[in-house]
């Protein structure tokens, strides 16, 4: 569990090794709190969390929120009460491997053989608890967007993790956009990290289905990753389903921070403007991440299309080929057959040049035929 207090663009992160020490937590007094548990932390600590935001808040938690927290398999959603707001968001990164044992929440469980990049997404829940003067975050075990994020804020925040005392912060993470102002300020930057997460994945996975379509449109090589492929697909699948959730659930966070009340001492008319900004570019970034999702999609699906297309035209075009040969020989074959009759009296048959003449008459019939079906074009190769 790691605490955070977060006061004008100071932030000091607190120690708190035990359930017990939640009930010294200081109040965040002008600024603001963030609590972030993993989901094992939450289920031993959650009665001590519901009574340190009692005392600090004056807010209680509903059980069915808490649930949804610890849920592993609940897909994104926003809920809401009168006192603060719920999301859950599904975080599109690379997993872990400690995160890597639930497959469930895999895009390709183990066993399938998709790209190694869509193999590596992990796609497990994130909570957020948005109160007035508190942000709750419930992240999976091992998940590493806390540690990241949380190390980010410090060195923004010019503050010192009591866990890296001693480390020199990079001066480029220190945070060019600075410390947020509040609590769902600070959710709404997690939430685009996390979908940024995915963006950075785009080049590796749309090089590999790009290499896929090279395969299938290649017409001298045979394309044999079907079962690969399938699985991409579903994957891909299943990825948009995920990120339509995530659009839904950022559409009603929106719609409800319109209908938050303008007489609300927490926020001032700026800070209200900046988080509708900053809640339109974290949709923005999911319709980005939808858009290539769904061409990656149509672009499997065109060069699948393509390669079946092209491999009956070549087929079409092979017959083609020895139809007309069989037209060809088929009247040399009726000559032959006729010269080949048992019968004593025949045309030509003892004539020392009959033998000559009929194989001119083949010659001459197989040459206007072949002559009649290039005027056609039957015998043309189309152009590649």
């Amino acid at each position: 569990m790691r605490a955070f207090t977060i006061h004008g663009s100071r932030v000091a992160e607190i120690a708190i090794p035990t359930p017990d020490a939640l009930e010294a937590l200081p109040g965040p007094h002008a600024g603001f709190l963030w609590l972030s548990f993993t989901r094992t932390e939450l289920a031993q600590w959650q009665l001590a969390l519901q009574s340190a935001v009692q005392r600090l808040c004056d807010v209680q938690l509903v059980d069915l929120h808490i649930s949804d927290l610890l849920n592993q398999q609940l897909p994104s959603r926003f809920d809401y009460t009168s006192q603060y707001d719920l999301l859950v968001f599904h975080r599109l990164g690379e997993a872990t491997p400690t995160t890597d044992s639930a497959g469930d929440n895999k895009l390709l469980p183990s066993g399938k053989r998709g790209p190694t990049v869509l193999r590596r997404l992990d796609t497990h829940p994130v909570g957020f608890a948005v109160l007035d003067q508190m942000l709750l975050s419930v992240h999976p075990d091992g998940c590493s967007l806390r540690d990241s994020y949380a190390q980010r804020l410090l060195a923004a925040g010019g503050g010192v993790s009591p866990a890296t005392a001693g480390a020199t912060p990079d001066a480029r993470s220190a945070g060019a956009r600075g410390v947020p102002g509040n609590s769902a300020d600070l959710m709404l930057r997690m939430v685009n990290h996390m979908v940024d997460g995915f963006l950075s994945l785009r080049r590796e996975l749309t090089h590999q289905l790009d290499h896929w379509q090279t395969e299938l449109l290649n017409p001298k090589a045979r394309f044999a990753n079907w079962s690969t492929l399938l699985d991409a697909r579903q994957a891909l699948h299943k990825l948009d389903e995920i990120c339509d959730d995530q659009r839904s659930a950022i559409q009603d966070w929106i719609e409800a921070l319109k209908n938050w009340p303008q007489s609300d001492v927490h926020l001032s008319h700026h800070e209200r403007d900046l988080l509708q900004v900053r809640s339109r570019d974290v949709l923005e970034h999911i319709d980005r991440v939808v858009h290539h999702v769904r061409q990656l999609e149509q672009n499997a699906e065109t060069a699948v299309q393509i390669h079946f297309n092209a491999q009956s035209h070549r087929t079409n075009e092979v017959m083609r080929t020895l139809t007309v040969l069989t037209a060809v020989f088929l009247p040399l074959n009726l000559i032959a057959g006729i010269f080949g009759m048992n019968f004593e009296f025949i045309p030509l048959l003892h004539r020392s040049n009959g033998f000559w003449l009929a194989v001119g008459t083949m010659a001459l019939t197989a040459f206007v035929l072949v002559v009649f079906f290039w005027r056609k074009r039957y015998l043309e190769r189309s152009a590649r």
